[in-house]
This record gives C-alpha cells, structure tokens and sequence, in this order.
C-alpha cells in the first residue's frame, strides 16, 4: 500500500499580516498531482490543519474541498487534530465524511466504518484504525491527536507528560496483533527536535515535550507539530508544514513524505517529494540603503525580510519609498552600527548657532550660509 505523509497545512495562516490561502491552494493541489502520480491510496495528515481553533470560512472550505480530492473516487484519507486546531470542531462533520473515504480524529468518538470505496476503514475506534485497500492488504493506524488532559478528559496527576504520553500511545496498541503494517500518526513535540519561530509556544519551556524512547521503535511514526522536516528517533518523522511560515524557515526545502508497505509488515520510506509551490521567504543583510535596494531587486517574487546595518536612522521617506518599490518587502530591520569615533561627544554646552550648524550637516551634508543662519537664530531668539 502506497500512503502520502503530510502536516501542519496550517490554512488560514498569515505572514505579517499577508493573506496565504491562494498559496495554500496551489500546494495542496500540487500535493493531490504527487498522489495521483504515485498512485498514492492513503493519506496522512498529521495535525494542525487549520491555524487557530476558529478558522475562518474559507480557510474551513479550502480543508473540506482539498481532503475531497484527495480522497477522490478510491483514496482514503485519516487527519488527526494538532494544537491549533479545535478537534471537536474539525471532527464535527466526521459522519459525513467518512463516507467519502475521509477519517477525521480529535475528540474521543468512535469513527463510522465499511462502504464500498476500494480503500476504506474496516475495523477502528477512538483511537485506532485499520484501512484495507483493494488488494485485502492492511495497514493498522495509531491515532494520537494533539494529546492534553482536556482532551482526553483525564485529570491531572503525579505523571510526567511524557509518561502519560507514552501510556496515551500505549492504549492506541492494544487492538494491535502484530500482523500487519504499524503506523503511529500524531502532532507531538518530540524532545530535541529542530523548531521555528512559527510554531508558538511549542515547548512551554520543555513541559509538553515527549521523550524520544516513548515512540515505537518499529513501522513508522508519521509526526506532526515541527515545521521543518526531520526524523525523531528510530522510525519517527517531521513531514514538515506545506509553506514557509516564518523567515527562519528561508531556505528550507518543504515536503511531502511517500511510504510503502511491504509484505514483511515493514513501512519503507520510498522518497521525500519536494514541493515547489508557495512563495519561497527569504534572509537579506546589507551596510546600506544602495545595497539594500540592490539586494531586493534580485528577489522579484519572494517575501523578504530585510536587515539594514546603517550608521543613521532611515528617515520616513526613506522607509516609505523602499516600502512602496519593494512590494515583497515585509520585514524591514534597521540596526545601528557602532561607532568607530570613540564616544558620542555631549552637545548640551553647544549654543544654538552650533546645533544648527551640525544638524544641516548631517542632513544636508553642508553647512548652511551666514544668512539661513541668521534667520534661524532670530526665529529661535522669537520663540523664546
């Protein structure tokens, strides 16, 4: 059986206040090509489907339009809910949708199971699924939405998070014979994984954190909650969010992950799909506004944050005009070089005619003639 790992789609995310959805229609359509191409019959989505617990209306129409191509005519779908995700609410439609060979999972319910699909779920429960595809061969899902006491209605206790995580696991297991294909799918922060801005708070300083040795050591962990792909102990693995969601992702290859199962119950990793679509972020430093603006013209259709080292401050205009010619330009950081003069020198025993004199020749790069001056003084002598 062919299956597609993916996560963190993230619908309805912005970036500075940039509206992203047309970039997230364009990947998960390219995504909906890799399966067709790959012949891909179950798909994985690991949590964090939408950005916040109330999404808006079309980012909700952008997730249901999406998993119904995925699943088409005879493919399966199986999402579970991540932390930014109201998992009663994504799972509100799930009667409804596993018709159309859609398995959503974040509350505690009992999914609906058979049809006639060729790829469907024929045994399951709150926390586990087994799919057969056409050919009578099976897979056996363990399914962890994004796991907190609330949730799972359990009281707080004398145990670690990362007992109780292991132990959350463990109950997903016990329907589990050991005959087929295994596949842990969950939004877990695992110990020592690789983090980016974008992902909030995702820590709580380590207290939400789950020990590598608490996930299985055999088939495959299909891993949601960390941006940026990587592997988590010895069959774990990020698949990564769709998108570039913030600039210290830039330069990061995005991906969809293909699996295969094999007859021996192993669960191989056939490839890392790049995907191309979205509007790649990108890093820029430069010592002055000239090289700034030269370095931005090199990146015509990517958001940018810019970093500026100058020995003055951008003067409005100057922010404006870099703004408006720059449309890509999103983030705009001024940092202050240090001086090589020695100490700024007091200006507070300086008369008015010498103020007057320094500040024209730092704006103006000249000092002004007897007459500016004289006029400047005698409207300052008026004011006082």
């Amino acid at each position: 059986m062919r299956i597609l790992h993916t996560s963190d789609w993230h619908l309805g995310k912005r970036l500075m206040e940039r509206d992203r959805l047309s970039e997230q229609r364009d990947v998960l359509r390219e995504i909906l090509a890799v399966c067709e191409e790959k012949e891909v019959e179950l798909i994985l989505i690991a949590g964090d489907v939408f950005d916040s617990f109330l999404p808006s209306a079309e980012a909700e129409g952008l997730f249901f339009h999406a998993v119904k191509e995925l699943a088409g005519k005879d493919r399966a779908v199986v999402a579970v809910s991540g932390n930014h995700d109201d998992g009663m609410r994504l799972c509100a439609s799930a009667p409804l949708a596993a018709e159309e060979g859609i398995y959503l999972f974040g509350g505690k319910d009992t999914p609906s199971l058979g049809g006639t699909r060729p790829v469907r779920a024929v045994e399951g429960g709150e926390n586990y699924l087994i799919i057969e595809n056409r050919k009578g061969e099976r897979v056996y899902l363990n399914l962890l939405p994004y796991p907190n006491e609330a949730r799972l209605r359990e009281e707080k206790s004398e145990e670690s998070y990362g007992q109780r995580a292991a132990r959350w696991i463990a109950a997903g297991d016990e329907h589990y014979d050991g005959r087929m294909p295994h596949i842990l799918l969950s939004h877990l922060f695992v110990a020592g994984g690789s983090v980016s801005s974008s992902e909030r708070d995702i820590s709580l300083g380590g207290a939400r954190a789950v020990p590598v040795g608490a996930l299985p050591d055999f088939g495959y962990t299909a891993l949601g909650h960390l941006h940026k792909s990587q592997k988590a102990g010895k069959c774990g693995r990020y698949s990564g969010s769709i998108l570039q969601y913030s600039f210290d992702e830039a330069g990061t290859q995005k991906q969809v992950v293909l699996l295969e199962t094999k007859e021996s119950g192993e669960v191989a990793v056939v490839e890392e799909i790049p995907l191309k679509a979205g509007t790649h972020l990108v890093r820029l430093e430069a010592n002055s506004l000239g090289e700034g603006k030269m370095l931005l013209a090199k990146y015509p259709d990517s958001y940018i944050e810019l970093t500026l080292r100058l020995g003055a401050p951008l003067t409005a205009e100057e922010t404006k005009e870099l703004c408006s010619s720059f449309p890509g330009l999103l983030s705009l950081i001024v940092e202050m070089k240090a001086s090589e003069q020695g100490p700024v020198s007091r200006r507070s025993h300086l008369g008015a005619r010498e103020l007057f004199l320094q500040y024209c020749d730092s704006q103006f790069g000249e000092k002004p003639d007897e007459d500016v001056c004289a006029l400047f003084l005698s409207l300052a002598e008026g004011e006082q």
